[in-house]
């Protein structure tokens, strides 16, 4: 048995999982500001707490944690493919990258509503 292999999946993995909860942190610290800056302007609010329960849940696996984190990362940041001042049209993208992770974990994702 290759044990070199197995020590380097192993590391690599704690690595991804590292860099997951680095994300999450980052998600944490700024995820309820924009939620309340702009929660009375879009319609998915519910689905990007649903998303951060999600993440939160120690039981998910760090791979599916890092697909929400990258949404939710995506939600945050002011730096969009269609900047979120534009009137209407500003949070469309927004609104179909949650809707890409939702459908991605489908029915996975349901206990996470309120």
């Amino acid at each position: 048995m290759n044990y070199d292999y197995d020590v380097n999946q192993f590391n690599e993995q704690y690595d991804n999982e590292e860099k997951v909860e680095q994300a999450t942190t980052f998600v944490e610290e700024r995820l309820w500001e924009k939620t309340a800056r702009v929660g009375s302007k879009i319609r998915f609010a519910k689905d990007v707490r649903a998303l951060y329960r999600y993440m939160r849940d120690k039981s998910v696996p760090w791979y599916k944690k890092s697909v929400v984190v990258g949404a939710l990362i995506y939600f945050i940041t002011p730096i969009d493919l269609i900047p979120d001042f534009i009137p209407i049209f500003g949070y469309l993208d927004d609104l179909g990258v949650i809707m890409a992770t939702i459908k991605f974990l489908g029915k996975e994702l349901v206990p996470y509503y309120e």
